[in-house]
């Protein structure tokens, strides 16, 4: 794996976003690693919780811009309008499919937050059972900016975090959060002072989990998990078509080119 790494100490499984040169952002790597490194640690016997972390300075500045993950134009690329369709369908649907690696395995999952969460980011700990944040953590459901709808799990999962008015203001404000805040919504369980305690923390909160019984802690998870994710797989699937009709827009060849230029984004809306 290029830009995720695991390790296994006392039944906690961890995780690490390990990209730090790049803040953790979310290029072609990730999507096949973080699945992968999921699967791992869930098929291994030793591990009962999954911890995920970030090297460096930040939890994750979500999807890298500078690498091609989707369209920037409607009438490029080979093919008929319901091949370029087709293929972007099954490119949005594998990348929501590598975030939902952490919502559908059978541990239980910690995410500990450090510094920016951002866009991707947000969508990979709302896939997370348990979230805990040191004082720095700074939040945005960033994809309107950049001239998306969220397509890989923000819309699907927070409306069961957060309340109503909160997320309708942050997903179309796209306006950056504090730790604080993200507190008092009930997105955080908890935050810690700092990234030592938020260490400690985390690590606290996964053998409180790990010393149970395996057994009833995924059971539990599963019964939980069919109360909550009745609809998930619908849900996602309905964001993907939309994203297939308009996500090859021209404020999205915008929104990229502005952030290679380092400059506000002058949106036309079409």
């Amino acid at each position: 794996m290029q830009v995720i790494s695991t390790e296994v100490r006392s039944h906690i499984g961890t995780l690490w976003l390990d990209r730090p040169e790049k803040l953790n952002a979310m290029g072609t790597d990730f999507w096949t690693d973080l699945p992968a490194a999921v699967k791992s640690l869930d098929s291994d016997p030793a591990v009962r919780v999954i911890l995920v972390r970030a090297r460096g300075r930040h939890f994750s500045v979500g999807l890298d811009l500078t690498q091609a993950l989707l369209p920037t134009g409607g009438d490029g690329g080979p093919g008929s309008q319901s091949t370029r369709a087709t293929h972007l369908y099954h490119k949005v649907k594998e990348l929501q499919d590598a975030i939902s690696s952490l919502d559908y395995c059978k541990k239980p999952t910690i995410a500990a937050i450090h510094g920016y969460c951002i866009g991707g980011g947000v969508d990979l700990i709302s896939a997370c059972n348990i979230r805990l944040a040191s004082r720095d953590a700074i939040f945005s459901v960033r994809e309107a900016k950049i001239a998306i709808v969220a397509d890989i799990g923000s819309l699907q999962r927070l409306p069961q975090i957060l309340p109503k008015g909160i997320l309708y203001e942050l997903a179309m404000s796209a306006r950056d959060f504090t730790s604080e805040e993200a507190l008092r919504w009930g997105l955080l369980n908890e935050v810690c002072e700092d990234q030592d305690e938020l260490e400690e923390r985390s690590v606290q909160v996964a053998e409180s989990i790990a010393n149970n019984s395996p057994v009833a802690v995924e059971g539990t998870k599963a019964i939980l998990d069919g109360i909550y994710n009745r609809h998930l797989r619908e849900d996602l699937d309905r964001v993907a078509l939309w994203n297939t009709s308009f996500l090859a827009s021209n404020d999205l060849k915008e929104a990229i080119t502005a952030f290679s230029e380092k400059r506000e984004a002058s949106f036309r809306g079409d």
